[in-house]
Parts: structure tokens; sequence; C-alpha cells
């Protein structure tokens, strides 16, 4: 006797609908009704613009796969990245999604996005999914190409000012003037180490990438700075802060004066070198960005940083202007990259006292150990 051919996948579900069909006519009128309210309390309402005919079997086909729609294919399953291509139809995304191990059955999964009406909102774009989601799960989190993070990028000489213009386009929703509030009057328990009580964090907002959920709050944003800020920057850092005869603060103050000076990084120990030497000996910085940040937002130029700097400007009147006082500033005047920080902690041992900006417009210094040799070197 010949065996009977097993039936497919497809096959069943026919037969399904043709079963649940035939006893909907044996049940008239209540019937009618009783299987749509079954799929309603389990699915949610159905999308009003289904035909009559489309809706029922969607019904009937959900109905019987009702287990299917609300367990995981994998509860040990690992994230993986999928891609919803634009224009993509919801049958290949379906389709691609059992292909890809992360749905029981593709054709339920677009039977369910059809009767939702979640067929038609799916965006385009890059997602993480799971086997360890149910397929209901998996449908909703396609209706949002948006990822939970965002990448955030501080720049290296970037101001908190400049580092707040960034907020408004980079997807979280804190307001700029909470950052900056948050930055200048920080609580106690967000200060990194060392750091003085009740001073600004400018200095320690610690340029590089940042990995941030996107309903973060400007509390909690600084915080994930400061721990950078304090990973970074380690003991031995400190400690040859210290044998430079600087305090934490003093050093990012001069490392943000070396990182606005520097051009190339590998100039950074040199610059820093000579700052050494003008503090060794008394002389003042004399410090072009010491000014700049002093004079604040320049609207003509729209920049923070006013370029070039006048014979008044070289005379505002300001605690950070290094043309009038000696010494360091009373804070940092930017974010300096860790690079900085490192050349502050182990500057070159040099002779300058002297530097300016190369005549080749390759961003590198000459340097001089005397005024006449620094004039020497001035542009033609």
């Amino acid at each position: 006797m010949k065996k009977r051919p097993r039936l497919g996948c497809l096959e069943l579900v026919l037969l399904g609908v043709f079963i649940l069909s035939f006893l909907l006519l044996l049940m008239g009128g209540s019937g009618y009704y009783l299987l749509p309210r079954l799929a309603e309390d389990a699915f949610g309402p159905a999308n009003p613009a289904l035909g009559e005919a489309q809706r029922i079997t969607a019904v009937v086909e959900l109905l019987l796969h009702r287990e299917d729609l609300n367990r995981p294919l994998d509860k040990e399953g690992q994230p993986r990245t999928f891609i919803v291509r634009p224009g993509e139809t919801a049958n290949s995304v379906a389709i691609r999604l059992e292909e890809s191990g992360l749905v029981w059955n593709g054709t339920v999964f677009r039977t369910y996005l059809m009767y939702t009406g979640l067929d038609t909102t799916i965006q385009a774009g890059e997602y993480t999914l799971s086997p360890a989601m149910t397929p209901r799960e998996i449908a909703l989190e396609l209706q949002d190409a948006t990822p939970e993070e965002v990448e955030f990028n501080i720049l290296p000489g970037w101001r908190a000012e400049e580092i707040a213009a960034a907020l408004p386009t980079s997807g979280l929703s804190i307001r700029p003037e909470v950052f900056l509030q948050v930055v200048r009057t920080p609580p106690e328990s967000i200060l990194p180490a060392d750091w003085p009580s009740g001073k600004p964090l400018e200095g320690t907002l610690l340029p590089g990438s940042y990995r941030l959920m996107r309903n973060l709050t400007a509390d909690m944003m600084v915080r994930t700075f400061m721990r950078a800020f304090d990973q970074a920057v380690t003991d031995d850092l400190r400690n040859a802060f210290a044998s430079q005869n600087l305090s934490l603060q003093e050093a990012v103050t001069l490392a943000s004066i070396v990182q606005r000076e520097a051009i190339l990084v590998e100039e950074q120990p040199l610059i820093a070198s000579v700052f050494f030497n003008r503090l060794k000996d008394g002389m003042k910085l004399d410090s072009d960005p010491t000014v700049q940040y002093a004079l604040g937002f320049n609207a003509s130029q729209n920049t923070w940083w006013t370029n070039p700097l006048s014979a008044s400007d070289l005379q505002i009147n300001s605690p950070y202007n290094t043309y009038l006082n000696q010494g360091l500033p009373p804070g940092p005047i930017c974010n300096p990259s860790i690079e900085a920080l490192r050349a502050v902690a182990y500057p070159a041992q040099t002779p300058y006292y002297y530097f300016r900006a190369a005549c080749d417009g390759s961003g590198r210094h000459t340097f001089a150990r005397s005024y006449e040799e620094h004039l020497q070197n001035a542009c033609p």
C-alpha cells in the first residue's frame, strides 16, 4: 500500500481555513462573529482596510497559529543585524525573517502584519533582532528604525558651549541649556576624582565617541563623560602631573591651552615645554586661545574662537587673558584630548620659550630660544 503524501505548510493552512469556514457555516450567525472576536482579543482590532474575505481568512490563520506568534523561535538566540531595504515589501521582509531564523513561519508573520495593518508602516533601516523575541515583538520593532542608542562625538578642543550646540541634532532629548547648567554647577556626586568642589567641569568632558541611550538625562550624560575622564586619566598620569607641581585642575588647564595651540598631535609635548619654561621663569604665557576664550562667541564670525585677534582684543580685561595676567588662567579654556593631557604629564625637555606657525601652511610651528630668534622666524 502506498503511503499518503504529507501535507505542506500552505496546504495545512488552507485545510484549516476550510474546516473553520465550514464550522462557521454550521454555527450560523453567532459563529460568524465569534472568531473575529477571539482574534481581536488575541491580536487587537483588524485593519479596517481589509475586505471581509481577507479579514476572515486572516482571522482563521492567526487563530490556528496563535501559539507560534507568541513564542520565540529560540529563547537562547543571540541578537543579529537585520536590514530592511528601502521599498522592500512586507512579504519579502517576512520571507527573509524566516530564512534568517528569526521567526517560525514567514507566511503567518506576513498575515499578522496584514491583519494589524503593520505591513504598511514597516520602516527601512538597520535593526537588531533576536530569535529570543516573539514574532509579534519583531513586528513592532520593525515600525521604528531609530536605534535606542546614538553615537555622540566630542571633538578635541571644543568648549562646553560647542558640545551643547551639537545636542539638538544628535538624536538625544537633552536641551543645551540644561546640559550647560550641569557642567557649570555640577553636584558633588558627579565630580571626577580630585576635581575641586564647586568648579565647572570644563576641561573634563573628554573628547571621543560615546554610545548613549536616547532617553538619558543631562545629569546621566555628564556622569558618563566623568567616568570616561577618570578611566583615561590614570594614577600614572595624575602622579606625573604632581611631579610637575600641578594639581589636576591646573594640569587640565594647561592641557587645554596646549590643545588649542597645537595643530599636530606630535607637537603638543614641544608646545607644553614652552609653557613650562615660561611658568618656571615667571613669564606670562601670552596665549591667543586664552584671549579667544575670554572674548566668547563672535557673532560676525559665527565662532567661539575669534580669528584673527586685534590689538584691542589682547587688552580684554579678563582673568583668562594670559597677555595681561601671569600664570595659568583660573580654569580650562576647552576640553583637551588625552594626548594633550599626556603632553602636559610628559612634556619635551627643550630650551624654547617661543613658537609661531610655520610659513609653509603645514600646521607645524617653529620654535625659538630668544625673542630675537622668534622675530627672525616671522613669515616674510
